[in-house]
């Protein structure tokens, strides 16, 4: 039977491959359409619901626990959460020796000195205005970094300062249920108005700790030190509580203001900072308050007044001046 011959100039009768080429620019005019970076911005969408909510969460597990107890509660938890992030994506970094000092007093700053302020500032007054003063913490980061000589700001920046700084006064004077010192929202207010210096202030002194070792490392480390000094401010306390008698509502807000609203909480803000850098990421925080003025009025029933509300719109529209105008992440 006779073989038949190949012809090498057949191929050209067989299908052309343009249909796979074809294929390919499909998708990538389809990945094209989609917006840059979508997961990481749904994910910051959803950290500033987290960290809004949490204000109104603290509230109520405030209700069964004891300020000191339901720190080192949930201080321990979001240790141990970010702990075993870290050894499962590889060794845990250290600093430096001559960091240490700077890391534990850094850490006593912000995990301690902040923490003691914020938790009895939140106890004190309203969950709503509790997110709005939380919300000039970047105003406060600016103003120590330039009196620090770390950054220098036009009129704009200042201008945005100005105004957080307005609207935060008419939300502290302007709430509808007293504000009397005997009542405590005022002290409650106050409060929180030094504890966001107070992160400011740590914002601003783990600058270059941040640039050298990264910034999940540095709160990892301080957070680490502020859960030693919390767990022994509070084992009395913890002593005298009766655990068994808090509710699932009371423990619900310890797990999810320790493990969501600290430990995951860091790792997505730090998550944004990686991939769409400081600024944009800053940006999602102007949520917070709003998510936290809607949270504390549907769920405590919280009825803030026009005044509040007036400074809350001021504020958000000042620290986005702010950020804006500076082109840095304010943040911390």
């Amino acid at each position: 039977m006779p073989h038949r011959k190949y012809n090498k100039s057949s191929t050209a009768a067989w299908p052309s491959p343009s249909w796979k080429e074809h294929l390919v620019k499909v998708e990538a005019r389809v990945a094209a359409s989609r917006p840059p970076h979508l997961r990481t911005d749904l994910a910051l969408i959803v950290l500033s619901v987290i960290w809004g909510v949490n204000f109104s969460v603290i509230k109520v597990g405030l209700r069964e626990f004891d300020p000191l107890a339901f720190n080192a509660i949930r201080f321990v938890l979001a240790s141990m959460t970010l702990f075993v992030f870290l050894r499962l994506s590889g060794p845990i970094p250290l600093p430096e020796r001559r960091h240490w000092g700077r890391v534990v007093l850094m850490g006593l700053l912000a995990n301690v000195v902040f923490q003691l302020l914020f938790i009895y500032g939140v106890d004190r007054t309203l969950a709503g205005n509790a997110g709005l003063v939380i919300a000039t913490t970047p105003v406060w980061t600016l103003i120590l970094a330039s009196v620090s000589g770390q950054e220098h700001h036009g009129l704009p920046v200042w201008g945005g300062v100005l105004a957080t700084l307005g609207g935060m006064v008419l939300v502290v004077v302007g709430g509808e249920s007293g504000l009397g010192v005997g009542e405590g929202q005022l002290i409650g207010d106050l409060l929180l108005v030094l504890s966001a210096i107070a992160w400011a202030a740590y914002t601003v002194g783990t600058q270059d700790l941040t640039r050298r070792y990264g910034a999940l490392a540095v709160t990892s480390w301080t957070l680490w030190v502020g859960t030693i000094v919390l767990f022994a401010l509070g084992g009395a306390s913890l002593w005298s509580t009766d655990l068994g008698a808090i509710s699932r509502v009371g423990w619900f807000g310890v797990v999810y203001s320790g493990v969501l609203a600290i430990a995951v909480a860091y790792l997505i803000w730090n998550h944004g900072l990686e991939r769409i850098g400081g600024p944009r990421t800053a940006a999602f925080s102007n949520l917070v308050p709003v998510v936290a003025l809607i949270t504390a009025a549907v769920w405590l029933g919280e009825d803030p007044g026009l005044t509040q509300i007036v400074g809350a719109i001021i504020i958000i529209g000042g620290v986005w001046i702010a950020r804006l105008a500076g082109g840095k992440d304010l943040s911390g």
